[in-house]
């Protein structure tokens, strides 16, 4: 090979050799933007994903709202009793009809303070969600202080599952014949205020393990039948231990 021949030959093995190196360095560039996407990205999905958590999202919560916002608390007496509840649930209904009378006078008595979980798990066995719109309007009745008598209206004129459940005027028609004021429950009510709440407190039932209505507690103790005979023994044996 002649001397001009080999230095042909050198000069396009350096051109190669730079181009394979520019080639190189363009990647690293571009492996290193794609690694700072996606860490951003990360960065982001987690930031929507920590906001959406309701361990400390962002929604209103009722005025008698306990410290975890799980639940409403009505009274203040010494033994508590927790009721978790959805509003088209018949057991629920027949556990109302069955204790509440004597829920109300052992509040009144100033023996137990209760708290009401207001959930929402019987949505699919109406057409218009009507366990979450419930529960919510709890929220709104809580904060007229009307959240028994708001609970024994809707019992006493529960819709059937399987179909249409009330109309947001209904409820709200429910609520004032129950002594709410009618437009500020609506309003509350069509402003989806509780919505937020209602699905904090449905996931909380859910993390505590429990996935049935009625779910009656005395002190932590689950009643495995929610009477007002279980009831009442179970506030007794509290009180005896205090």
């Amino acid at each position: 090979m002649s001397s001009r021949a080999s230095r042909k030959e050198a000069a396009r093995a350096a051109r190669e050799l730079i181009a394979r190196q520019r080639r190189r360095r363009r990647n690293r560039l571009v492996t290193a933007a794609a690694v700072a996407v996606l860490l951003a990205a990360g960065a982001t999905g987690y930031a929507v994903y920590a906001a959406q958590d309701d361990g400390g999202g962002d929604f209103a919560v009722p005025a008698t709202a306990t410290a975890d916002r799980a639940g409403l608390r009505v009274g203040d007496g010494p033994v508590t009793v927790e009721v978790y509840l959805d509003y088209l649930c018949p057991a629920c209904r027949a556990f109302e009809q069955e204790a509440g009378s004597t829920i109300d006078r052992l509040v009144g008595e100033g023996r137990i303070s209760v708290v009401y979980h207001t959930v929402a798990i019987l949505d699919h066995y109406s057409t218009n969600r009507y366990s979450s719109r419930s529960a919510a309007g709890a929220g709104c009745a809580a904060d007229a202080g009307r959240l028994t008598a708001y609970t024994n209206a809707l019992y006493a004129d529960q819709p059937a599952e399987g179909g249409a459940g009330h109309t947001d005027g209904r409820l709200a028609d429910l609520a004032a014949g129950a002594g709410i004021p009618r437009e500020p429950f609506a309003q509350c009510l069509s402003d989806g205020r509780y919505a937020g709440w209602v699905t904090h407190v449905t996931d909380e039932m859910a993390r505590s393990g429990f996935n049935g209505t009625p779910t009656v507690l005395v002190d932590g103790q689950r009643l495995p039948a929610p009477t007002a005979a279980a009831l009442t023994a179970a506030v007794e044996l509290s009180e005896s231990r205090l």
